[in-house]
């Protein structure tokens, strides 16, 4: 599964990219969304798993990590750090998050490996969940939602070329 990157994967190209792969999905349209409660407020949490997305560098800006896991996983960054063997991960910029991924913040999303020509990224997933459990992610722009198949989600990173690994997060305690 390569890509030809002489253009940017747009919501539009990624969708034409999972039609030529053969990947079903669907997608919803709606104003832009940054946060959690905006995504609920949108009405898009109801019909499956929303990841959150975090593009994280480690400590010498060489290797770069996107976190895509369900929005109720707790993200311990030092754990993370010993599982990945990487040091002192933290917030990438967002030159970083448009060079790597080729999209702006607000707009991270697991697809964003289409963006990236090199395959750098190292794709953290959950491995908790099924692979028929449908998850719902930006098509690298975050006026629309796109729900898929978790096992095709991963055949994408991994068919791209991209690195995957798959981690037991634990659900974030509230209260």
């Amino acid at each position: 599964m390569e890509t030809s990157l002489n253009f940017r994967y747009t919501k539009e190209k990624v969708l034409d990219f999972l039609d030529k792969q053969g990947i079903p999905y669907h997608y919803k349209s709606h104003e832009a969304v940054y946060t959690m409660e905006e995504i609920e407020r949108a009405g898009i949490i109801s019909d499956g798993i929303v990841f959150k997305n975090l593009f994280l560098r480690d400590d010498k800006g060489k290797n770069h990590v996107l976190v895509s896991v369900p929005e109720a996983a707790h993200i311990d960054y030092k754990w993370l750090n010993e599982q990945v063997g990487l040091k002192r991960l933290g917030m990438a910029s967002g030159e970083r998050l448009e060079k790597y991924l080729g999209v702006e913040q607000g707009s991270v999303s697991p697809l964003g490996v289409l963006n990236d020509a090199e395959h750098e990224v190292l794709v953290v997933m959950d491995k908790k969940l099924s692979d028929d459990t449908e998850v719902v992610v930006h098509p690298n722009d975050n006026t629309m939602s796109v729900w898929m198949k978790y096992k095709d989600l991963k055949k994408l990173v991994t068919g791209l070329g991209n690195r995957l690994v798959l981690l037991e997060f634990e659900e974030e305690v509230v209260g």
